[in-house]
């Protein structure tokens, strides 16, 4: 598995989690990486991405609650959620993409971790 994910959970309403996705085999170095998540019954969406050199983006659900980050060796990623709803339920996916912040598209996926927030 190239794209690693952790850090998923349970949490109640207004608490904070904090995933990680490590790129291990340095695959999708110069890649922008970000976070989809999928909610029962729902199409897969856009939360968050980030470039190379650290420009983000985040979708309107989120924005002034997540932040996403790059770690110091640029290949690890860093979701840190806080005042967390329980309409933030869902499998968060870590994604790579050349132009992942511009154009949403992905072109690896990784593994989904599972985060549920009880109200």
């Amino acid at each position: 598995v190239q794209l690693q994910a952790s850090g998923g959970g349970l949490v109640q309403a207004g608490g904070s989690l904090r995933l990680s996705c490590a790129d291990s085999g340095r695959a999708f170095s110069g890649y922008s990486m970000g976070w989809f998540r999928q909610a029962p019954g729902k199409e897969r969406e856009f939360v968050a991405a980030i470039t190379w050199t650290g420009t983000t983006a985040y979708s309107d659900s989120v924005k002034g609650r997540f932040t996403i980050s790059r770690g110091n060796s640029k290949n690890t990623i860093a979701l840190q959620m806080n005042s967390l709803k329980p309409e933030d339920t869902a499998v968060y996916y870590c994604a790579a993409g050349p132009q992942l912040v511009q154009t949403r598209r992905v072109t690896n996926w990784g593994q989904g971790t599972q985060v549920t927030v009880s109200s």
